[in-house]
């Protein structure tokens, strides 16, 4: 069965979005003392565009291709908005499983789930606060079972 993350991380992608696009206004107000009128004028007109993209669409788009199924050998996510990426997690390989919870993700009862293997970690982002524990703990008890069947 395929799980789907909260449909409140549009909310959060949309928040970082919005953070990351006010830190960019800011170093365009502070650009326009140093560089000619029309440099700022056309990045103006670059950050409405991302605005309206990466505010209004792309997260929407990102919660609605973010997929993740756990098996009993095996962990599946899949994501992306333009390139797809799937990934396959063998039970075996994964070494230990945290949540981590952000201030902004905290307000909204949302906390991501870390799967770490030896190579890397792998998120799974803004699960509900409860979803996130009861995966922690079940994948934990699959690495376990695995562990006492090899």
């Amino acid at each position: 069965m395929e799980n789907v993350l909260s449909e409140r991380a549009v909310l959060m992608w949309r928040m970082y979005e919005v953070i990351r696009l006010f830190i960019f206004l800011l170093l365009y107000v502070i650009a326009h003392f140093f560089v000619p009128m029309w440099v700022v004028l056309g990045l103006v007109c670059l950050w409405i565009a991302d605005a309206i993209l990466f505010v209004f669409f792309v997260p929407r788009w990102k919660w609605e291709r973010w997929r993740y199924i756990i098996r009993d050998r095996e962990i599946e996510l899949e994501h992306g908005v333009w390139i797809r990426k799937r990934t396959l997690i063998p039970i075996h390989r994964v070494q230990h499983v945290d949540v981590k919870q952000g201030p902004l993700a905290r307000r909204q009862k949302l906390a991501s789930l870390y799967i770490y293997t030896a190579a890397t970690a792998h998120e799974i982002p803004f699960l509900d606060e409860q979803e996130a524990e009861k995966l922690r703990y079940y994948i934990s008890s699959l690495v376990k079972e695995d562990e006492n069947d090899a």
